[in-house]
């Protein structure tokens, strides 16, 4: 209960920032700028998520309150901050009869991107390697518990925000939302403890540093492990960037939103569900291939038939592309969870943090390239062919979908899912547990 409960109470409060969406086009009218400008928000979070869990990872291995602590100011802050630039920048924008405030842009990128992104970083490895000291023989279970709670925080909290939005101004919602967030967090910090009989090395003990435990395996297997991370993540993002255009432009315009739903809880079960089962696996590595096997055969099926184009003609293709959108949801999710325990069974727990940290670096970088890849796709076929483009209503509102476009990302997101499977198999070595189990079964 000291590690379970405050992990669930830090990952459902950092998890919301994938509710961005669900307030970016209200933000967006309300300062006057385009939602691809304000999306940048979103971007920035993510980039300083992964890059401060990289260079804050040695302050959660030294110190899980303190780290805990910092995300819990910075993560509440960050949300205030952001409902007080949204409140500036309304109020000099006012409706079109002022002008667009630089100042609120830049703004919401500091708190919603910066300061909320350290706490995010920090948040989530904060609680990762205490449920691991916790459950030692469950590991994947225990992490992916904690994980899960980051994947379902969407499912919880877009409908609150969305409600919220229904009755009162963004900004206000945000202060409501940062001081809630920051009694769960603060809560959570309280609780998180590591176990009795665990010994972290003091000062005075010589503990070796991050590259002399990497090179304790051939480099490439680290290199493997982070590459096929980062594409994971990147693909991932390409495609769960635009499922809502995906479920409007095959057909599934009335249940669209509950749709999203679903698709919020695949990837909190893939969080939960990939890890725990990879405990029963003699190679963690395994989990990654079926991952990896699973999103190439369901993108294959959807490029062969060409679904989402022909998805409006067709029930049966409709279906197909949302399950290709779950498959990539819970395989997403999935490979978040058995990171921390795959690195654990190669590199052991005394430094786990800290590469975990490190290895967080690829999800900064692919929140950049992931979205943004894929915008680049579907822009440059709307660009070259707009005769492609349909127009669908959709709550009243006519908005314009690019089967084509989206079809095209997936040429791209399948070949990199091919590439990450040769990675998993031909760079990530066995871990020693692994080989142990295997010899013992040749004898």
């Amino acid at each position: 209960m000291r590690a379970a409960i405050p992990g669930l109470l830090l990952h459902c409060s950092i998890g919301t920032v994938y509710c961005w969406s669900y307030v970016s086009t209200g933000i967006a009218n309300q300062i006057g700028y385009e939602v691809k400008t304000v999306n940048w928000a979103f971007s920035l979070a993510i980039f300083f998520l992964g890059m401060s869990a990289a260079f804050l990872g040695s302050v959660v291995e030294k110190d899980i309150h303190k780290s805990s602590l910092i995300a819990t100011i910075c993560f509440s802050l960050g949300m205030i901050g952001t409902g007080f630039f949204v409140k500036y920048g309304t109020n000099q924008f006012d409706g079109g009869a002022g002008s667009k405030s630089p100042l609120a842009l830049i703004g919401i990128f500091v708190c919603y991107g910066f300061i909320m992104g350290v706490g995010l970083g920090t948040g989530y490895l904060s609680p990762v390697k205490t449920l691991m000291l916790w459950f030692e023989d469950r590991k994947g279970l225990a992490t992916g518990l904690a994980v899960a709670g980051f994947g379902a925080a969407k499912a919880i909290g877009a409908p609150i925000m969305e409600a919220m939005q229904k009755h009162m101004d963004i900004d206000k919602m945000f202060y409501i939302l940062g001081a809630v967030y920051f009694v769960m967090m603060f809560i959570g910090h309280l609780l998180l403890k590591k176990p009795e009989g665990w010994h972290e090395p003091s000062g005075e003990e010589k503990k070796p540093t991050i590259m002399e435990v990497l090179k304790t395996k051939p480099i490439t297997n680290y290199i493997g492990i982070w590459l096929m991370f980062f594409i994971n993540i990147t693909c991932g993002l390409a495609i769960i960037s635009y499922e809502k255009q995906l479920f409007i432009t095959v057909g599934f315009i009335s249940i669209a939103g509950t749709l999203g739903a679903i698709s919020a809880v695949f990837n909190a079960g893939g969080r939960f569900g990939f890890s725990a089962w990879a405990d029963t696996m003699k190679d963690r590595n395994t989990v990654y291939k079926m991952i990896f096997i699973l999103s190439i055969a369901f993108t294959a099926i959807v490029l062969v038939t060409n679904g989402i184009v022909n998805a409006e003609d067709s029930k049966l293709l409709a279906i197909i592309v949302v399950a290709l959108i779950m498959v990539v949801n819970a395989g997403y999710g999935g490979g978040f969870s058995n990171v921390p325990t795959l690195l654990s069974d190669h590199y052991g727990m005394g430094s786990i943090s800290a590469i975990h940290g490190i290895t967080l670096s690829a999800w900064a970088i692919a929140g950049l390239t992931g979205n943004q890849m894929a915008n680049a796709i579907v822009n440059s076929v709307a660009s070259k062919h707009p005769e492609l483009l349909r127009e669908v209503e959709y709550h009243g509102e006519m908005i314009t979908v690019n089967p084509v476009g989206y079809q095209t990302v997936l040429y791209v997101t399948g070949a990199l899912y091919v590439v990450s499977l040769l990675l998993s198999i031909f760079l990530v070595r066995p871990s020693e547990a692994a080989l142990a189990a295997k010899k013992a079964k040749a004898k």
